[in-house]
């Protein structure tokens, strides 16, 4: 995927120079356990084994405990997501379960589309909401998407053909996916221990 790969570099250079070691720095430690990456994860893994897919009330209560104690989710998506998810109805729990299922187990854009299905019928088809549980569960692999660290970091770096989509589709999701693979191969590891705290480093460099 093209992009400014001399901005990226620069934004490297300068983040060092300023956090000698990148994310294991004393200060940028301090700043990322408020985020709780370590308790979140566990949290996250602990609540959605495979065999608690049998129970899907159970699996949606698990959501909203993940979406609730999650940082990374606005004050305002919380409470919205956890009085969707328990007024809605037996059927449509199942199918969120099921999307959630697959979208960490098994077919991963068919599981985003379940998902979608659902929470757009409550006017909350976010990307923050899409995103979350999936990144805690696979930290390495997959990415948070906050609508304007996207838009920024598409357009500060340069990067063509891929566009932000307001409204979530796979394909958007793939991409911006696949962009961080590529920028994290460029630049030192100490810059990205997750996923998340990469897209931190590329919020804070687009001068978010």
């Amino acid at each position: 995927m093209k992009m400014n790969l001399q901005k990226l570099k620069e934004a490297e250079q300068q983040f060092l120079s300023r956090y000698p070691g990148g994310f294991g720095n004393p200060e940028m430690v301090v700043i990322s356990r408020k985020h709780k990456p370590e308790k979140m994860k566990t949290l996250t893994e602990e609540s959605f084994l495979p065999d608690f897919f049998e129970d899907p009330s159970l699996i949606v209560e698990n959501m909203i405990k993940v979406v609730t104690r999650s940082s990374m989710v606005s004050v305002f998506e919380k409470p919205k997501f956890r009085d969707y998810a328990r007024m809605i109805s037996s059927d449509e729990k199942a199918l969120l379960s099921r999307g959630l299922y697959e979208r960490l187990y098994g077919d991963e854009a068919g599981g985003f589309e379940m998902m979608l299905e659902i929470l757009k019928l409550g006017k909350l088809a976010k990307w923050t909401l899409m995103t979350v549980i999936p990144v805690y569960f696979s930290p390495h692999k997959e990415v948070f998407i906050k609508p304007t660290t996207a838009k920024n970091v598409i357009g500060f770096f340069e990067v063509e053909d891929l566009v932000y989509k307001p409204y979530p589709t796979w394909d958007f999701y793939r991409g911006f996916r696949d962009l961080i693979g590529e920028m994290k191969d460029q630049v030192s590891d100490s810059l990205s221990p997750t996923n998340a705290a990469f897209t931190g480093f590329l919020m804070m460099s687009s001068g978010l």
